[in-house]
């Protein structure tokens, strides 16, 4: 984290080029005496956003920020309610998915405001498309939750381990006593000094599960400070170690959500048609970019799943903060018989298409679109997720080999833009 000196000199300079350095350290001091308006809560009635707005006191915001459904549609997904935020919504697709939970051709709702980004996406679809498809397989789910007991010393955290170990059925039918839906389908444990750290792994049905495992490992935390001879000083329910929200070697090597691998196998002619290079260009390309991710410590090698998966996750109700841990994997690209082999390993897609955000009116039409709401669905949207990645992987690196990634840019948004400006 640190700059280098001609950085910092810079910064330095910036810094005092407007306020010497006694008033740049009273502008740093705690201010007491904050406004703190009453919101109203989680209550989401017209009378409450009324309240908010009255606190704003900037009335002229309000119409751009109009809700298109009553404000009680969105009780229980945010505080302090106070409107809505449009972002545009584009379709790619579709996409031919053969696969083990996802089989048949199916829309894309991505939304996002970067243009380009769409066409990349659907360029891809129809690469995928002229190929037959892509195929894709569910290997692995399980969502975790990382509890953490303090001791005093190894002695003690040996002995509860030791304890634990034994505890598999009690813990289970503790996580049980919460959820129709979730398992609890194992535990490991990680030992640092006297600190404990039990990682507690669910299946989590159709949803996301996050909340979930929460509860389910709140009732498992309940029964072993209830039970356990050795009582910690401590305790967390979370204690950093499950990879919640960020990404990590440890989730990436095992699994977080749903791990999904997706591959095609795509004619050199279609290559050229569609992606403007030979596949030979393309694995090329693919091995220095390998190189530069392992050059720039990244973990895993891949392009930017993070365009597609957002966009995809905003549009169906996913929780878009789980994007940090779902955009992590492995792209591969070689050469077969003169044929393009394409493939992406994806270990961390935390969806659902129950649960969470999937309710609200604009993303469950956007699952119904997809023909993947409900009940028995979340699968089939991993492995819609992981197809969805590897379009976008084949457009992006095709773009990059055939040296048409500025000019799309270019084309696609600053020329629009200009034209709009000029409207």
């Amino acid at each position: 984290m640190a700059n280098d000196q001609h950085r910092s000199r810079e910064l330095a300079a910036r810094l005092t080029a407007s306020h010497s350095l006694e008033d740049l350290a009273g502008r740093l001091q705690a201010r007491p005496g904050c406004p703190q308006p009453n919101l109203g809560g989680s209550a989401q009635s017209p009378e409450a956003l009324d309240r908010r707005w009255q606190a704003i006191a900037q009335p002229g915001l309000r119409q751009r920020l109009a809700l298109t459904q009553a404000p009680e549609s969105y009780a229980a997904s945010i505080e302090h309610l106070i409107g809505a935020v449009e972002l545009p919504l584009g379709l790619a697709g579709p996409l031919r998915v053969n696969g083990s939970s996802a089989h048949g051709d199916y829309w894309l709702p991505l939304a996002t405001h970067e243009a380009a980004l769409v066409a990349s996406y659907h360029r891809g679809c129809q690469v995928i498309a002229e190929a037959g498809g892509c195929s894709t397989l569910l290997l692995a789910e399980g969502v975790t939750r990382s509890p953490g007991f303090c001791f005093d010393g190894v002695a003690q955290a040996g002995r509860f381990v030791a304890w634990a170990l034994e505890q598999e059925d009690a813990f289970r039918a503790a996580a049980a006593s919460t959820t129709r839906h979730g398992r609890l389908t194992g535990m490991r444990v990680s030992v640092e000094g006297d600190h404990v750290y039990l990682l507690f792994d669910f299946t989590t049905g159709d949803a996301a599960g996050q909340n979930m495992v929460t509860i389910a490992t709140q009732a498992i935390c309940a029964d072993i400070l209830a039970r356990c001879p050795v009582q910690p000083r401590r305790w967390y329910i979370e204690a950093n170690a499950s990879g919640d929200k960020k990404a990590s070697a440890q989730s990436f090597s095992t699994v977080r959500g749903r791990k999904v691998t997706a591959e095609v196998l795509i004619p050199d002619a279609v290559v050229q048609a569609r992606l403007h290079a030979p596949a030979a260009d393309l694995v090329e390309y693919w091995r220095m970019s390998a190189l530069g991710g392992v050059i720039s410590g990244t973990i895993g090698v891949q392009g930017h799943y993070a365009n597609g998966l957002a966009a995809l996750f905003i549009a169906t109700g996913q929780d878009a903060a789980c994007v940090a841990e779902a955009a992590v994997g492995v792209t591969r690209f070689e050469l077969r018989d003169g044929a393009l082999y394409a493939a992406v390993t994806l270990p961390n897609l935390i969806v659902g298409t129950v649960g969470g955000g999937t309710g609200l009116p604009s993303q469950r039409a956007c699952l119904e679109l997809m023909e993947l709401a409900g009940d028995g669905n979340a699968g089939a949207l991993a492995e819609v997720c992981a197809g969805c990645s590897l379009a976008g992987e084949l457009s992006i690196i095709g773009a990059l080999a055939s040296g048409e990634f500025v000019r799309a840019h270019e084309r696609l948004a600053r020329v629009r833009r200009r034209k709009l400006d000029r409207g």
